[in-house]
């Protein structure tokens, strides 16, 4: 499914216009009449309600008046409170208004804060808002009038439908400019846009239907997305069928360097996360200090005791026996619990650079590249990453609240920039690829918020690698079916409080659920 920009969008349609020969006047008429079509679906007995439509002088503002046309014919009370002078409002927009005056439908010109106090009082007696102001190309913040008005509508306690997108909210990147409509329900054109997916911009939006405006496939790919969702059926066509055949030894071994004192649960959750995905063997190296601990967390996983520095902590004295470790591995995981002492750090710059296998970085693998990230660029081998914000914030130098206000375009710049695949974790997880397409991942909830999800997270993808998954696929499905686990568990035990271990040991059910539903639904397309 794909995902546009709002740069993207307004291309999409330019070239429907001028090169397929559709006139914007009927791709207008495409979205008012499928905007209609899902507010009467979403909101029962209009007739009996008032609908005031607020409009801004521009095209969502005519989407909102060929919604007015619509539901007078379907006998719906209707009145339009345009943010402009009539003498305002062109080209298109300007058409589907003129229609609107022998239909003797309502419309109340309210240019300014003086119009608009007159008639507030009567504003206050309509039932159901619909949002037309401000389109997809919003980038500044929205000031003075227009900012009184979407308070206003705020706070009038009644459900309020978005044409296209909430006013106020940034297409691309999903955050308000200054002030944005809080909608019970969008309907957007052609496809959702980035910012109806990503949070905070998921939460103006509400219910996000989306309308067919009749956007030719071949324009859409001669603009080309790059941000897409990832659903079930992406993660069901990705998953390997196995041969009756298949044995340990073909399913992949695997190769983990993590855990200190006091973190050896980290080391634990990984492994047993990537065996949980279906990794064949697993070795997991760990300072030889705690090798009885880790022993009797992992039965089912080999350990290499290594040799360690004071604390129980990794150092470069590893190094030759993780090398000897490496033939015949498929995959190194790196990273969670080791720690950041000088001699950790030292290790794991020369495991990434020589040990010439795909490779996931996590945690305090991520945390060691400070200073030293330009190492990725010259990997031969695929390259995992997996930061949260604070951690992708260390290594760019960004600060947090750059990273969250434009979580797309940081993971895919840093993607594209080192030749790496980003997990960037938090709602709504974004991956990118070297190639500069990302995918947004819709399963997951707060109750993720706790200890360890990232560990078994880590070893969920290290182990698709290790059965032989492309870099992007083990990312996809690993991601996927993290959140999908933990869904499950909100559902049914409680929205909080469950534990990473029962995340990691619900992966094989979810496994089982997409293959299953495969078998039964095999043209099975929906968006989950």
């Amino acid at each position: 499914m794909y995902l546009v920009t709002a740069g993207e969008m307004q291309e999409m349609d330019k070239q429907t216009i001028e090169s397929f020969g559709l006139p914007g006047r009927v791709l207008m008429e495409n979205a008012g009449m499928g905007a209609t079509q899902i507010l009467l679906k979403q909101f029962k007995g209009l007739i009996n309600k008032r609908i005031g439509i607020v409009a801004g002088r521009g095209n969502n503002g005519g989407d909102g008046f060929v919604m007015a046309r619509y539901l007078s014919q379907k006998g719906v009370s209707v009145t339009v409170y345009l943010l402009a002078k009539k003498s305002m409002v062109k080209g298109d927009a300007a058409e589907n208004l003129n229609i609107l005056s022998p239909l003797d439908i309502a419309v109340i010109e309210m240019p300014d804060q003086k119009a608009f106090l007159k008639h507030k009082t009567s504003m206050l007696h309509q039932d159901i808002w619909i949002d037309a102001i401000l389109g997809t190309g919003l980038k500044s913040d929205v000031k003075g009038y227009f900012r009184k008005i979407i308070d206003f509508i705020n706070g009038s306690d009644k459900p309020v439908f978005s044409v296209d997108i909430p006013s106020g909210l940034n297409a691309d990147t999903g955050r308000p400019c200054g002030v944005c409509i809080q909608a019970h329900t969008t309907a957007t054109f052609a496809f959702a846009k980035t910012g109806h997916l990503i949070f905070p911009g998921a939460t103006y939006t509400g219910n996000l239907e989306i309308v067919d405006i009749g956007i030719p496939d071949y324009i859409v790919k001669n603009v080309g997305p790059r941000q897409f969702l990832l659903t079930s059926e992406i993660v069901r066509t990705v998953l390997q069928k196995r041969s009756p055949e298949t044995h340990k030894g073909n399913t992949g071994h695997l190769l983990i360097i993590a855990g200190s004192t006091g973190k050896t649960g980290a080391a634990a959750m990984t492994a047993m996360s990537a065996m949980r995905s279906g990794a064949g063997l697993v070795s997991l190296g760990i300072p030889k200090s705690l090798n009885p601990v880790l022993e009797s967390q992992v039965l089912e996983v080999m350990t290499s005791p290594l040799p360690e520095a004071k604390g129980g902590m990794l150092n470069e004295s590893s190094f030759d026996k993780i090398m000897d470790l490496i033939p015949g591995k498929k995959c190194l995981a790196v990273g969670p619990g080791l720690g950041t002492a000088f001699g950790t750090k030292n290790l794991i710059i020369r495991i990434i650079q020589e040990c010439g296998l795909p490779i996931i970085i996590d945690a305090d693998g991520l945390n060691n590249l400070i200073d030293n990230i330009n190492i990725l660029k010259n990997l031969k081998p695929s390259v995992i990453l997996t930061p949260h914000p604070g951690e992708l914030s260390r290594l760019t130098g960004r600060p947090v609240s750059f990273i969250q206000n434009d979580r797309i375009n940081c993971a895919r710049n840093f993607a594209k920039k080192f030749k790496v695949h980003i997990v960037l974790k938090g709602a709504r997880t974004v991956i990118a690829h070297p190639d500069g397409k990302v995918f947004i991942n819709p399963t997951g909830n707060p109750g993720m918020a706790s200890g360890g999800m990232g560990d078994v997270l880590t070893g969920i993808i290290a182990g698709f690698v290790t059965q032989g998954y492309s870099p992007e696929s083990a990312t996809h499905a690993g991601v996927y079916l993290h959140g999908a686990a933990a869904d499950t568990q909100a559902k049914n035990k409680a929205s909080f409080g469950y534990l990473a271990t029962e995340v990691m040991n619900a992966i094989p059910g979810e496994i089982q659920h997409l293959i299953n539903d495969q078998q039964t639904n095999p043209n099975n397309n929906q968006v989950s």
